[in-house]
């Protein structure tokens, strides 16, 4: 098990950061986690540090949002995010973490400045299937190697203007899906070893707590802040996930 303090301090603020969005601040700022945790480890390291505790992260939102999700998009973004989990296992080792970085930090500034820039339509654009196969296999295939697959995911779900209990729900199914089929590629490619589980052990317990600090937030905030708050991560996560993969 690791005993550097360091990344305990980092890492414990990054457990509570994911389970406080996957609880019911949209997810995405959850890409934070594995950069903080670098810090002190790999980044291979950290995702897989990471990945057991984001599925215990999961079946716990997905108990607070039951039911609650949108049917007729997870149709078309389950069976994509299957796609993108298989093209991350079949390229894994050959995409460098910061192409990554920079892929999902170049996604996530565009959409989150579209947002505070543009002017609303007047009507939402209805889902389409294809850009939904695009965007559920985009978001799989990043949260493959580095968990950051809510970039992608906001990118498709955000312009549907949906209401904030129904955008949380759906992208805690989708990534409920997506983090519990990397099992097996993680096993087979030997992420999953005793001094990373031991690790991740000591962490969970941080799991429920931030679910829940994230689920009480998310009952009492409206719309209107809860897209601004989701929209401005997304431009700072952009930034700092650039930044990183830029190497300065």
């Amino acid at each position: 098990m690791l005993d550097d303090p360091w990344f305990y301090a980092a890492a414990i603020v990054a457990v509570l950061i994911v389970g406080v969005a996957k609880g019911g601040l949209g997810g995405g700022i959850g890409v934070v986690a594995v950069p903080l945790m670098a810090m002190a480890v790999s980044p291979i390291a950290a995702a897989a540090i990471m990945l057991p505790i984001l599925m215990v992260m999961d079946a716990l939102a997905l108990r607070a949002y039951w039911g609650q999700w949108d049917r007729p998009n997870l149709r078309v973004l389950l069976p994509a995010s299957l796609l993108g989990t298989a093209l991350g296992s079949l390229t894994f080792g050959y995409l460098s973490a910061d192409g990554l970085r920079a892929m999902v930090g170049a996604v996530s500034l565009l959409y989150g400045i579209r947002w505070f820039t543009s002017t609303p339509p007047d009507a939402a654009p209805k889902p389409s299937t294809r850009a939904g196969v695009f965007w559920g296999a985009a978001a799989a295939f990043t949260s493959f190697a580095v968990h950051a697959g809510g970039p992608p995911l906001q990118a498709y779900l955000l312009p549907q203007q949906m209401g904030r209990t129904a955008f949380q729900a759906t992208s805690v199914v989708f990534f409920f899906v997506v983090n519990w089929s990397k099992v097996g590629p993680y096993a087979w490619f030997g992420l999953w070893n005793t001094d990373n589980l031991l690790t991740s052990l000591l962490l969970m317990p941080l799991a429920p707590i931030g679910i829940a600090i994230g689920r009480r937030l998310h009952d009492r905030v409206n719309d209107k802040i809860f897209f601004a708050v989701v929209h401005t991560s997304l431009v700072l996560i952009g930034a700092k996930l650039l930044y990183d993969a830029s190497g300065l």
